[in-house]
């Protein structure tokens, strides 16, 4: 019959095993955190402009949480021949809004971070935020 040694508390060896495995564990913990992937940054907040609908309304669009470092079109109007305009940055990102589709061309405007506005003149197509 196998019988596993007894443990002393007291003993110094067993109080260096203890310490050893608890530095251990809490390296490893530390260790995973650096090695976890990390997401896609995004701008918190909505983005808010306004576009005519269809049947000539004007109606609001929101963009929640956009994503940063991209370029987003204007969803609505997509695939139209219209602008949005409007535009209100609720996010904590900077955001710069182009007249054109793909984020291009030299015609943009930066909106500031937490309540960046632009008036009914400023058309945008697309935007990207920091």
């Amino acid at each position: 019959m196998f019988a596993l040694p007894s443990r002393n508390p007291d003993s110094p060896k067993d109080a260096s095993v203890c310490a050893h495995v608890t530095f251990s564990s809490a390296t490893s913990a530390i260790a995973l955190c650096f090695t976890i992937p990390a997401t896609a940054s995004a701008a918190e907040g909505e983005f808010t402009y306004r576009y005519y609908a269809a049947n000539g309304e004007v109606q609001v669009g929101t963009l929640i949480d956009p994503p940063s470092g991209e370029c987003i079109e204007i969803p609505e109007i997509a695939d139209w021949d219209v602008d949005a305009f409007r535009p209100r940055n609720y996010t904590d990102s900077r955001a710069a809004v182009f007249k054109d589709g793909d984020c291009a061309g030299e015609d943009y405007f930066s909106l500031r971070p937490n309540g960046g506005r632009g008036s009914d003149r400023l058309l945008l197509r697309s935007v990207i935020f920091s």
